[in-house]
């Protein structure tokens, strides 16, 4: 019998109880120290530092810095989905995306006035929004320009997050032709109950199609996004959505938890609260979806995703090589990230930054020859220390005490002696293991990655601000 025959019937457990007991406010932990901590002192005159230090780094190793990483964020959407809580414009104007594409090109033009033309990119990621809002052309435009301005590597992660509702067989030709390897497709549920319910229809029938379509022009890789505990949800109605899924097969899942805070996203606030799922049922649904994914070829990343057991997410997870950023879980070497676009994040070296949220503000910004961030953060020591802990435990499900003890000058249990009393319980409860030279997660500990991970948050203990998160199943 095949390995990965042997794996489908290996799927670890955890019991609803456990699942129950956990789940708890928490972040997702892209980064660490965590967006909510950014402030408004960081500004325009620090990113540019930032940029400088690396550009004086590649000057110094011959321009040798390690690849970047860019993400474009397209905030438009023709149509509101009542569960969205993305930066977004809601708008069938499509001639608003001119003014919008001039602004990336500016803003593109003073990232690279301070990096040189030329720096190596291996992972480029649309996101929105809708990225398709853009017709082929304007799409086109802008791959040329980010083209023009950096050097793209062959072998790179190249995707776009795609709304079905706005592709057809031809429009797939065409974003493989312009050099996109990998697709995110937003399905969220396949329950027409429950796509009526968000305001989000997309026949089943459609996606399996564009499904076929996308296979056929050779991506690399395809990403499905559902949601749980969305309105009108059921237990047997979401296994039905878990059993089309995996009739269509994509090569990744991410599964993600509604937040339900229609007093900060105002679009939720046309969700009927009494539709959703008890928590009880919400538990069911994730506990379900691990199960069934895991019966049928897919192994957990961790944090909300899953890949089949060939695919280069899943072949990184086991040979030590996953890494995490804003974007989620990466293949790739930690890197520096180029945010552009209203309201994006980046991250250069030492510094998180992340840009305007309205249109306004950042459009008056580039016309003004500045780059348009309004907040961010220098990490200390500290949050050096636990960004490499807390990615060790989301990656790796693992720290080296003696990696981490030679690479930061501490005495590792001294230093978290506070975090690996905090540990216990889940030492108890068979979700890790405090070994003589490490902290290491279990197979069922996986599925509660992020209630390891926030033992470590210095931010998140001192202040017990974990409602300001969405719960973590």
């Amino acid at each position: 019998m095949s390995e990965s025959v042997l794996l489908k019937h290996a799927v670890p457990v955890i019991s609803q109880d456990v699942l129950s007991r956990l789940d708890v406010n928490g972040p997702r932990y892209t980064s660490y120290p965590t967006a909510d901590r950014f402030v408004e002192a960081y500004g325009p005159a620090q990113y540019l530092q930032a940029l400088q230090q690396r550009a004086e780094v590649g000057g110094a190793l011959g321009g040798a810095a390690s690849p970047l990483s860019i993400y474009v964020h397209i905030p438009f959407c023709e149509s509101v989905c009542y569960y969205c809580a993305c930066n977004k414009v809601i708008t069938k104007h499509h001639e608003r995306a001119i003014e919008y594409l001039e602004a990336l090109r500016k803003e593109i033009g003073l990232v690279i006035g301070q990096l040189g033309r030329g720096q190596a990119v291996s992972q480029l990621h649309f996101g929105g929004g809708s990225p398709t809002f853009l017709n082929d052309d304007e799409l086109e435009g802008l791959l040329t320009t980010l083209q023009s301005a950096f050097r793209f590597v062959r072998g790179g992660e190249y995707a776009i997050e795609v709304d079905p509702r706005t592709v057809d067989v031809g429009r797939l030709k065409r974003l493989a032709a312009m050099g996109f390897n990998r697709l995110s497709f937003g399905v969220q549920d396949f329950d027409p109950a429950v796509q009526h319910a968000v305001h989000r229809v997309q026949p089943y029938e459609q996606v399996a199609g564009l499904m076929q379509a996308a296979r056929a022009e050779g991506f690399e890789s395809i990403n499905m996004d559902l949601i749980y505990g969305l309105p009108k949800q059921s237990v047997p109605g979401f296994q039905q959505t878990l059993e089309q899924v995996t009739v269509l097969m994509p090569d990744r899942v991410a599964l993600y938890a509604y937040a339900h805070l229609p007093q900060r996203f105002k679009p939720q606030r046309r969700i009927d609260a009494s539709a959703l799922p008890k928590a009880d049922d919400k538990i069911a649904m994730l506990s379900k979806a691990i199960a069934h994914f895991g019966s049928a070829g897919f192994d957990y990343i961790g944090m909300d995703h899953f890949a089949q057991h060939k695919d280069s997410l899943a072949v990184a997870k086991r040979q030590g090589r996953l890494h995490r950023n804003f974007q989620g879980y990466s293949t790739h070497p930690d890197s520096d990230i180029i945010g552009l676009g209203v309201s994006a994040i980046g991250r250069v070296g030492a510094h998180y930054c992340q840009n305007a949220k309205t249109l306004d503000d950042y459009y008056d910004a580039l016309n003004s020859g500045e780059f348009p961030i309004v907040r961010g953060l220098m990490l200390s020591r500290d949050d050096l220390v636990r960004r490499a802990v807390i990615m060790a435990i989301m990656c790796q499900g693992r720290v080296d005490i003696e990696s981490i003890e030679l690479a930061y000058l501490i005495d590792f249990r001294q230093y978290f002696a506070a975090e690996l009393r905090q540990l216990e319980p889940l030492v108890e409860s068979g979700l890790v293991q405090l070994e003589s030279d490490g902290v290491r997660v279990t197979a069922s500990g996986w599925y509660v990655v992020r209630a390891i991970a926030m033992v470590f948050d210095r931010h998140l203990q001192a202040d017990k601000v974990a409602e300001r998160f969405s719960r973590i199943i």
